[in-house]
């Protein structure tokens, strides 16, 4: 896929469902930088060193036993969690966040240097790097937390936070 096409098809696209468009858009720039996919995800869970989607168990203290999901994992290279920014008052918009674009329609798609954004992409920061924790233990931390609003921006984080021990 030519870069151009990228941006144009993934510009403007906030609003748009996190979990709907996340995979494919992360799919879409493997294309477009020539790097590999992600490997199809085995029930094993031991054999998905690079996948979306992939399971690590909760700590013994949570509530709930069931696993949580890294949306994009590389073993050895990083945990990558997306986030796709929601309009204010839409159906998902997340609480208190501050209006996204600026008053004029060209600007659709831009972020603002709004709070609300920052927040957002800060507790996806956080999100990743509490997954670091609950990796298998043949797994070392990576040493890269991503962050991604879908179609605007990455955040690229060198990670030097240590494992805790379970």
């Amino acid at each position: 896929m030519d870069a151009e096409i990228f941006i144009q098809r993934w510009t403007a696209r906030e609003g748009g469902a996190e979990r709907a468009n996340y995979q494919m858009f992360l799919s879409e720039l493997c294309e477009v930088i020539g790097a590999p996919h992600p490997d199809p995800a085995s029930a094993e869970r031991e054999h998905n060193d690079y996948v979306f989607e992939r399971a690590v168990r909760r700590r013994a203290s949570d509530e709930i036993i069931s696993s949580k999901r890294i949306d994009l994992y590389k073993k050895g290279c990083f945990i990558l969690e997306a986030k796709q920014s929601r309009l204010p008052g839409a159906k998902n918009a997340i609480p208190g966040q501050l209006s996204l674009l600026n008053d004029e329609p060209e600007h659709l798609g831009r972020r603002s240097a709004a709070r609300g954004w920052d927040v957002m992409m800060q507790n996806a920061r956080r999100q990743a790097e509490n997954y670091v924790s609950l990796l298998d233990a043949s797994h070392v931390a990576p040493p890269f937390i991503i962050t991604c609003d879908v179609g605007h921006a990455f955040d690229f984080c060198r990670f030097f936070g240590q494992r805790s021990c379970l």
